[in-house]
């Protein structure tokens, strides 16, 4: 009760921080709304002719009410519903498919808006595997989620989803499984009972040895990439038969009939940040597997021009995980069996180009192949999922699909100032962005 309290009423701050702040911007009547279990905001434009586009906003944990997108789209027209689902700030309880419920009360709210005729989904981070769950769900029905190849099942309850107009992922990545298992840390050896962690010095991704570089730029053989790429799927299916055997216990009258906890060093924490993952392409961008496409595409540049080259990621490197790994705040994780194999669990044979990515429901890559609705796929420019986004857009099943690199964007949309030739070298990749969804959405529904 404690607890709930203190939510309730950092929430309760929260908003009014948010509230306070909306007069310097475009909207000046946003409303909250509770849907549920889950509960959203409603931006409108202030003048102009009245929406008939409403776009969906949400994550699965993080808190969406005050989402850049909530204000920059409803600026340039549109209808914008912002949500926090029933697990906002909740990782460790969280049951993925249940998450599907919260965005069809968010899209049935939205469709009895006067004037809304078309619902678009909008993915940002770990929204993606949200919306793009939902959207194979409606148009496929229960089969999809039931599927025999998935590590947990969606119920019956998500039959007869209504089905979204479009969906737009803004450095949308893979899927939080996909995440994690990359950023595990396979060198850590936990011995649980004199409760020390022994490191493995020939998979240890910070030991000067294995190339990495404490100051600046690491550079890893390709033998050791290849065994830490390997030794990160093994731990991450040994987790999965940790939960699974848990779960089975527990049926057959172990200490916890329901479920059970776990505990995931050097795997990083759930508050959106990377500094406490173990992410071997991060600290060497030479890894072009992830940071680099492979064909040439779409680039939007600061001055608002388009060329099409094969991009690569002009993040920097972040040496400053090799400390934030190895704590409890930046670099842990908790989870209980069932969340954990529902909403970050996959089973691979190497963390690159080794995963099952239908193995697990939240899956962006997974769900793309089964949607027709219409698709854009908006990358950062200066972030990690270059090639992820490629792959996404080359695996995805709409004919109506688009894929355009922001150049020199951040994950939140930012521009990355480290990576700066010249000072605002990027300084309206947040414009960039939102002119370029607006015109492809203004396109196609109005």
């Amino acid at each position: 009760m404690i607890w709930a309290r203190v939510l309730r009423a950092a929430f309760v701050a929260a908003t009014i921080s948010m509230f306070a702040q909306m007069p310097a911007l475009a909207q000046s009547n946003p409303t909250y709304i509770k849907l549920g279990l889950a509960k959203g905001v409603l931006y409108k434009p202030d003048g102009g002719p009245a929406p008939h586009v409403g776009v969906l906003v949400i994550h699965r944990t993080t808190n969406f009410l005050s989402h850049p997108a909530c204000t920059e789209l409803s600026k340039r027209g549109f209808m914008v519903l912002c949500m926090n689902s029933r697990y906002d700030n909740n990782e460790t309880l969280l049951r993925f498919e249940t998450v599907a419920l919260d965005v069809k009360a968010g899209i049935e709210f939205l469709k009895s808006q006067p004037g809304i005729g078309k619902i678009v989904l909008f993915g940002h981070s770990g929204g993606a595997g949200t919306v793009t769950f939902y959207q194979a769900v409606a148009e496929n029905g229960v089969a999809y989620c039931q599927a025999p190849d998935r590590l947990t099942k969606c119920g019956d309850d998500l039959a007869g989803l209504p089905k979204a107009d479009g969906i737009v992922l803004a450095d949308g990545h893979p899927g939080e499984p996909v995440q994690i298992l990359r950023g595990l840390n396979p060198s850590y050896v936990y011995d649980p009972k004199t409760g020390k962690t022994k490191v493995i010095q020939a998979l240890d991704p910070f030991d000067p040895r294995n190339g990495f570089n404490p100051n600046g730029v690491s550079h890893y053989s390709e033998a050791f990439q290849k065994r830490y790429f390997a030794a990160q799927s093994k731990e991450m299916n040994a987790l999965i038969a940790q939960a699974q055997a848990g779960l089975k216990r527990g049926k057959d009258g172990g200490l916890f009939e329901d479920d059970g906890m776990m505990v995931i060093r050097g795997a990083g924490n759930p508050k959106g940040s990377d500094s406490g993952r173990a992410y071997l392409f991060v600290m060497d961008p030479d890894i072009a597997k992830i940071g680099t496409g492979t064909k040439p595409e779409k680039l939007l540049r600061n001055d608002g021009s388009i060329v099409t080259q094969i991009v690569k990621s002009v993040k920097a490197p972040m040496p400053g995980m090799a400390k934030d790994n190895r704590t409890f705040d930046a670099g842990t994780r908790l989870y209980t069996w069932r969340s954990f194999l529902s909403s970050d669990a996959m089973r691979s044979t190497n963390s690159i180009d080794g995963i099952d990515f239908c193995s697990s429901n939240n899956s962006a890559t997974c769900a793309l192949r089964s949607i027709g609705a219409p698709l854009l796929i908006a990358t950062m420019g200066a972030h990690d999922f270059v090639r992820d986004n490629e792959v996404m857009y080359d695996g995805a099943k709409s004919k109506d699909k688009d894929l355009i690199v922001i150049e020199g964007a951040i994950h939140d949309f930012l521009p990355c100032k480290p990576c700066e030739k010249t000072p605002g070298q990027y300084s309206n990749v947040r414009k960039n962005l939102f002119d370029y969804v607006a015109a492809w959405l203004n396109k196609r529904y109005s």
